[in-house]
Order: structure tokens, then C-alpha cells, then sequence
């Protein structure tokens, strides 16, 4: 097994963990998906992907179709995606994927976070080279040898296929979402959930109180409304 996979197990579970937080965080992705490419999701693949994980995380289907409705509302706010990157305690480098209505309190918030917490708010560029962008897709179990899956999938940019309680687990660089996407469509399979991470290429393992100090610095970031994914570079262990 690679990176990829070693990098899903040990993040299960640890992360949204609170449903309502969850539903906030997709809302704001079919909005985002919407304004870019319309309301409906035959002719808008990043809104299917979206549709997809709303399931996946059992989100009600009035809410997803209520998002929709209210995301074509000239007057809703448009959200923008915004990235920021600094070190925690010890030397831990964070990635924090954002998509707010109003910069300006997103940046206040975020460098109040690493200043109480004793961190530093970097500039862009200063982490992100630290992790691998990249792309998955999580498939429903079928009969399918996974290891020919993945040379089936190789010419589309397919880096890593592996079997998981979930279902089957496919990973690729980011850029190649789209093409991935479109086969496994063709194919006529099952996509259960689809997304995006960021693997650090390095990990940093800290002493448990060195572990404490970080990760109060993440349970602020996490709990800002405007935060939807965050990333680090210290060893995490599966639970």
C-alpha cells in the first residue's frame, strides 16, 4: 500500500466528525459548484461530485436541492476559495483550505488562531510545496480485480487503487480529476464520493505534549465556519 492510503487511514474518523459542521461545509461546495457551472449537475461535473459526497455523508436530499435553489439566488453571497499556509508549535507546517464571503474576516481569524496559539501565519508559497495535491474517487465494492483496475486506469493518471471497508479507493494528481471522472462515468460505475487532499510529503513526530500543543492550534482552525480542509505535517496515528 502507498502514501495515499496510509495517509486515508490514519485522517478516518479524526475529521469532521460533527455532522452539522459537515452539511455546513458541502452547502457551501454546491454553492460554489453552482455559480461556476449552473444548477444543473448533467452538464456540471463539479456539481455531481458535490451531490455525491452530500450522500455519502448522508446529507437529506431536501437540504442538497434547498442549497441549490438558494445557491441560483442572485443574492446569495458567492464564496471564494482561499488558501493559507504557516507553522504551528515545533515546526508543523499547516495548510488551511478556505471559502469565505468576506476575506478580510477570514484573515483576521485565521492569524488570531496562530498568534494565540504560538504559531505564525506564513505567505503564499511558504508550505504549500510541502504536500501533494491530488484527487480521489471512492467507488461502490463490485467484482473487480483491483490490481487490473488500476492498469486499466494508469493512462487516465490513476497513481494508487486499493480495497477498503468503504469501498474501492482511487487516488491521482489533481489535474486529473476530470478525466478519471469522466471513465469511471463511462464505465458506468458506482461513485460513491469524490474529492480533493493534500498529503504531506514529510511527516514531523512530536512527544505527546508537543502533540497537545499542536493540535489546539487546529481545533481553533477547524472550528471557524470559513475553514473547510486542514493540513499538517505531524505524524498522526490511527485511532
Amino acid at each position: 500500500m502507498g502514501r495515499a492510503f496510509e495517509f486515508r487511514k490514519n485522517r478516518k474518523m479524526k475529521r469532521w466528525s460533527a455532522m452539522a459542521k459537515a452539511f455546513t461545509r458541502i452547502g457551501k461546495d454546491i454553492v460554489m459548484a453552482v455559480k461556476e457551472g449552473g444548477p444543473n449537475p448533467e452538464s456540471n461535473s463539479r456539481l455531481r461530485a458535490v451531490i455525491q459526497n452530500a450522500k455519502s455523508a448522508n446529507m437529506p436530499k431536501d437540504n442538497v436541492e434547498r442549497a441549490i435553489k438558494k445557491a441560483t439566488d442572485k443574492d446569495t453571497a458567492n464564496y471564494k476559495e482561499v488558501l493559507f499556509e504557516g507553522y504551528a508549535p515545533h515546526g508543523i507546517a499547516i495548510l488551511i483550505e478556505t471559502a469565505t464571503d468576506n476575506n478580510n474576516r477570514t484573515v483576521a481569524n485565521i492569524r488570531s488562531y496562530f498568534n494565540k496559539c504560538n504559531g505564525s501565519l506564513g505567505t503564499q508559497g511558504s508550505v504549500e510545496f510541502m504536500f501533494d495535491h491530488i484527487c480521489n474517487f471512492r467507488i461502490a465494492k463490485a467484482d473487480l480485480d483491483v490490481e487490473e483496475l488500476e492498469l486499466e486506469l494508469i493512462d487516465f493518471g490513476v497513481e494508487e487503487v486499493f480495497l477498503d471497508e468503504d469501498g474501492i479507493m482511487i487516488y491521482a494528481p489533481f489535474e486529473s480529476f476530470g478525466a478519471i471522472q469522466k471513465e469511471l462515468e463511462s464505465r458506468g460505475f458506482d461513485i460513491l464520493s469524490s474529492g480533493f487532499e493534500r498529503i504531506p510529503q514529510v511527516t514531523k513526530e512530536l512527544s505527546a505534549e508537543q502533540v497537545a500543543d499542536v493540535e489546539k492550534l487546529l481545533e481553533k482552525i477547524e472550528e471557524d465556519d470559513d475553514v473547510q480542509n486542514v493540513y499538517h505535517t505531524m505524524t498522526e496515528t490511527a485511532e
